[in-house]
């Protein structure tokens, strides 16, 4: 592909995912909704002006690159203040995984016709809500504590954990992997093995910044950080496969947890690379979904993703959260709330590619199904996350919601007078 095309289709797709957060602050509309519908506009299912494919082995890398920056503003944010929220991350994670995985398998199964391997595979990509459309959804209706807490933790748990799985279900069903045992323990390896390389690192760039002053060498710590993440991730993916997503997580929540290191001042300039990665990230993946992945699967496609989303996902919230103090108005947003995001369409389109290349039957159905789950939990989702919180009366009272944004606008007072300073163009 000539340069002059490349150029192109990164141009159309930065502006085109740039105009759809315009609009989202003009219209109060969900951004991740626009992003969503900005990547069909210009992608294959409408004027055909970006073709993903086209970056070849690159779509992976820097898909992954620009996830683990957005997994590790997300450990950087993470805040889990009370016990009992702790809690409730981890026993939602739990449930979910014994219930929804199996739950998935089946629906998948007996309502969009996949077999049993691709099921399995489906079910693991989109066991995980998405970081990078939960985290932009609750910070715009401004959930009440602990609800925005818990969401946010469940993402980042789940999302290491689905794509790992995923990717060793692949494995499995590509008989590269051989028996479940062999399963468990890659499971196992990988996440310890990357979030133990992720708190190391974690813990070295935290002591380099503890040396550098926020002021006036916040570009130097922004691009040590930047660096250091990128060569890490690199690095855990080449010892272990799909490592550098919890090794991201780690490294953000060792980082944020670290003694004098300007935390909040780092964060401030990470948000807003992270919603950079968002803006480009996208509308490039949705541009990569056609209609002609998404007519075969008909309405027995539409009933698995609703039975996900209005079957599965309430009963796992149900029962993890009973007895912990929840209200039922809590626990009913708690149950509906979970798009899928950024992380399960890269998973997909990558696993696509090496199911086609592999001749299994089946990959491009699996894709379709995925991203009619993307499609359908990002838009009803999105769109209603906003009107229901108001009616529940789970919106964060004025006072709590300023005190949340501090932290923001500080960031980009901090942001400016970077902008300001001669070194840190």
């Amino acid at each position: 592909m000539s340069s002059e095309r490349l150029e192109l289709l990164w141009g159309v797709t930065v502006f085109a995912g740039a105009l759809a957060q315009a609009l989202a602050w003009l219209t109060g509309l969900p951004g991740v909704v626009l992003l969503l519908s900005a990547g069909l506009l210009i992608g294959r299912a409408g004027l055909g002006l970006v073709e993903p494919l086209d970056l070849g082995s690159g779509l992976g890398t820097i898909t992954g690159l620009l996830v683990s920056l957005v997994l590790f503003d997300g450990g950087l944010n993470l805040r889990l203040p009370a016990d009992g929220t702790r809690q409730a991350v981890l026993r939602i994670c739990a449930v979910r995984l014994v219930l929804a995985l199996p739950g998935g398998v089946l629906v998948a199964h007996g309502l969009a016709g996949l077999n049993w391997s691709l099921a399995a595979v489906f079910s693991a990509i989109v066991l995980a809500t998405g970081p990078t459309v939960v985290n932009p959804l609750v910070r715009q209706i401004r959930l009440a504590s602990p609800l925005g807490e818990v969401l946010e933790g469940e993402g980042l748990v789940l999302e290491p954990i689905g794509a790992v799985l995923a990717l060793l279900l692949l494995e499995l069903t590509l008989g590269d992997l051989h028996g479940w045992r062999a399963l468990v323990t890659g499971l196992l390896l990988r996440l310890g093995g990357g979030a133990t390389i992720g708190a190391g690192c974690g813990w070295l760039l935290a002591e380099a910044l503890r040396r550098i002053p926020a002021h006036p060498a916040g570009a130097l710590r922004l691009q040590l950080t930047l660096g250091s993440l990128f060569l890490m991730c690199g690095g855990a993916e080449l010892l272990l496969p799909e490592s550098g997503l919890p090794a991201a997580v780690a490294a953000g929540v060792v980082v944020s947890r670290r003694p004098d290191t300007d935390a909040a001042e780092l964060d401030a300039l990470i948000r807003q690379l992270a919603q950079l990665a968002i803006t480009m990230l996208f509308p490039l993946l949705a541009a990569d979904v056609s209609f002609a992945q998404l007519s075969p699967l008909g309405w027995g496609g539409v009933a698995c993703v609703l039975a996900l989303m209005l079957v599965l996902r309430p009963l796992a919230i149900g029962l993890a959260t009973w007895g912990m103090g929840f209200s039922l108005q809590q626990r009913a947003l708690l149950g509906w709330l979970a798009p899928r995001g950024v992380v399960t369409a890269a998973v997909a389109s990558l696993f696509a590619i090496r199911l086609e290349q592999a001749g299994v039957v089946g990959a491009g159905r699996l894709q379709g199904l995925v991203f009619l789950t993307i499609l359908l939990t990002v838009g009803l989702h999105g769109l209603s996350a906003g009107p229901l919180a108001r009616a529940l009366a789970l919106v964060a009272v004025p006072e709590e919601a300023g005190a949340s944004e501090a932290a923001l606008d500080a960031g980009q007072s901090v942001v400016a007078a970077h902008q300001q300073q001669p070194g840190g163009q």
